[in-house]
């Protein structure tokens, strides 16, 4: 075809309304995941403007502008907004007119995105949950909005549909904001496998094992450039970029070396919020002394208090928050009340050993020492008469009507632990009369066998585990298996429609040889069977996280208990629904008691975009 008809063929189509992103192209997607592709003839070409394109040289040594690192104008709310503006006057469109379009979309879709970091004066302050209700709050009134923590250590992680590993928080914020998780949202993850060495995730990829000091150095050197190139494309890609501290801001102890909060804050050029959690006890002391502790230059960025968690009267703060405010010469912007939501916590250190109710049907976790994912049992939780305890003593073993044996950072150490502490022979005990289930190293424990070649341990061994399975597990290569899943319980086991979603994050390959499995899985890989089960001891085992979320397999697992009790109110319900309730009841607390116009005036935002 000439250039010519080419150019007609497009003005047509364009007109009609046709052209869209152009996924025949072998090019597609050229930048970025999702990127609609209408504009690849930008009708602004030539802007100048250095946040969306740049001059370089041609291949014949000509000066061009390039379009490359555009981001903004191919954002599919941003293309959807153009294609409204232009489909009708495009073609007659002068230069200033096309200005003025352009001038009119950047009004409500920033091409830069506006950032407000949000940092504790403690661990446990509430500053995650405060990220997820500003996402929800901002995507609630219009605008692309996403959370950012450069850096996390936590064992609790989520696995993207790109095969990313990144603390489930941020996955937890994703949803708030009605994202897709991606790694750029959480660049840095830190998994702690024992005293003083952690498991360093880079951009969704295990990195290498560190101890502090060669991390330290690290993040003077790499770290905070990892940091600053994922902040940068994940600011061209939205309007707000929530962002999320890590601790305190005042650890002075390492001051030089922290890229998590203040130093994330000067990348960002972000205003900054302290929240403190009221509960604690010296909130007014936690503001004054975190304010005073920090240099001048960070001090001056801190435009605003929240303090959270509060359960009674908020006049009896009054007196306090004036001479706070006088003291420290920073607003408090709001007092948020206690909520009770069903969400997932993000730190295990919040674990509680809850009494044993014996009128309910009673689910033991082992409190594993590394225990990671915890929060795969919330859902089971919420089931009417079901009460999930976490359990350290193997005493309370013979107590509890099934038992979970969770995941682990650490399996070798972890199945060390439960040697030590007498579970082995207490677990054992109850094969047959409970159902007993371990997911990903839980799985790995309740095997024959493990081999590690030191990739867990400190040397090459094997080690005997619980017997309750025909399968081994093999560690030898410093690798690790991230993927989503999806599937169905297979049909001997299956209650309802037999769904299953969630994910596979784990090291070591475990061989089953004479079990059956439960499961048929549909992943990046194809369809295979995964997990076994012994259905005579009633034991079970899966590298599924999140195996409970969906109704078939909670329900499955609920009906091998034996206890009487009425289960005919149950509802079945879609954890993800749950949570997504949740997030807006948090939303709606925070909107009620905290001024949103100071904040969106902080953020530079407008009330409603």
């Amino acid at each position: 075809m000439s250039q010519e008809n080419l150019t007609e063929e497009v003005k047509k189509q364009f007109k009609n309304g046709i052209i869209g992103s152009n996924r025949s192209c072998e090019y597609y997607p050229c930048h970025f995941d999702g990127q609609d592709c209408t504009f690849c003839y930008c009708p602004f070409y030539r802007c100048n403007d250095p946040f969306l394109g740049k001059e370089i040289t041609s291949k014949k040594g000509n000066k061009i502008w390039s379009c490359k690192d555009c981001f903004w104008i191919h954002r599919n709310d941003i293309a959807k907004k153009c294609f409204e503006l232009l489909k009708d006057e495009y073609f007659n469109c002068s230069e200033d007119e096309i200005l003025s379009i352009k001038k009119t979309i950047e009004t409500s879709h920033h091409k830069y995105a506006k950032t407000i970091m949000i940092l504790g004066a403690t661990s446990g302050a509430g500053k995650s949950l405060t990220v997820a209700a500003l996402c929800r709050i901002l995507s609630n009134r219009g605008y692309k909005v996403a959370p950012f923590k450069s850096q996390n250590m936590s064992l609790n992680s989520f696995v993207t549909e790109f095969g990313e590993e990144i603390a489930s928080i941020q996955d937890l914020q994703a949803k708030a904001a009605r994202i897709k998780p991606r790694a750029y949202m959480n660049p840095i993850l830190l998994k702690p496998k024992k005293d003083n060495v952690s498991q360093v995730v880079i951009e969704g990829k295990p990195y290498k094992d560190m101890d502090v000091e060669e991390y330290y150095s690290f993040t003077r050197s790499k770290g905070l450039e990892i940091v600053r190139s994922n902040l940068h494309f994940l600011r061209r890609l939205n309007d707000v970029v929530v962002i999320e501290g890590a601790g305190s801001p005042t650890e002075i102890n390492i001051r030089d070396s922290e890229i998590a909060n203040m130093k994330t804050a000067e990348i960002a050029d972000a205003p900054c919020i302290l929240v403190v959690n009221i509960e604690w006890g010296g909130s007014f002391a936690y503001i004054y002394g975190t304010l005073n502790l920090l240099h001048d230059k960070d001090r001056k960025r801190f435009k605003g208090v929240i303090i959270n968690n509060l359960r009674g009267d908020k006049s009896s703060l009054h007196n306090g928050i004036e001479e706070i405010e006088r003291l420290v010469g920073v607003p408090v912007l709001g007092i948020v009340p206690h909520i009770e939501l069903n969400l997932p916590m993000e730190d295990s250190m919040f674990i509680k050993s809850e009494e044993m109710d014996s009128s309910k049907i009673l689910i033991g976790v082992i409190k594993l020492p590394r225990i990671s994912n915890f929060t795969d049992f919330d859902a089971l939780d919420l089931e009417k008469n079901v009460s999930v305890i976490f359990i350290d003593d193997p005493t309370k073993v013979k107590k509890v009507d099934a038992i979970i044996i969770p995941g682990t950072k650490n399996t070798v150490e972890d199945l060390k632990w439960l040697k030590q502490k007498g579970f082995f022979e207490s677990i054992k005990k109850r094969s047959g009369s409970i159902p007993i289930i371990g997911i990903c190293g839980g799985y790995q424990m309740l095997g024959k066998k493990i081999i590690d070649k030191g990739m867990e341990g400190e040397g090459e061994a094997e080690y005997e585990g619980l017997d309750l399975l025909d399968v081994s597990t093999y560690f030898d290569l410093y690798d690790k298996k991230t993927v989503q899943v999806n599937g169905k319980v297979l049909e001997e086991y299956r209650v309802g429609d037999g769904l299953v979603r969630g994910y596979e994050i784990h090291t070591g390959k475990t061989i089953t040889h004479g079990n059956k499995p439960i499961f048929q899985i549909y992943d990046v890989n194809g369809t295979h069977f995964e997990g076994c089960i012994d259905t005579n001891l009633k034991v079970m085992g899966t590298y599924i996280h999140g195996i409970f979320d969906l109704p078939s397999f909670r329900k499955y697992f609920l009906s091998l208990i034996s206890k009487k009790i009425d289960t005919t109110k149950e509802t079945y319900f879609d954890y993800n629904h749950v949570i997504d309730l949740s997030l807006e009841k948090l939303a709606k607390t925070f909107e009620e008691n905290i001024d949103m116009h100071q904040l969106c005036t902080i953020i530079g935002l407008e009330d409603s975009p």
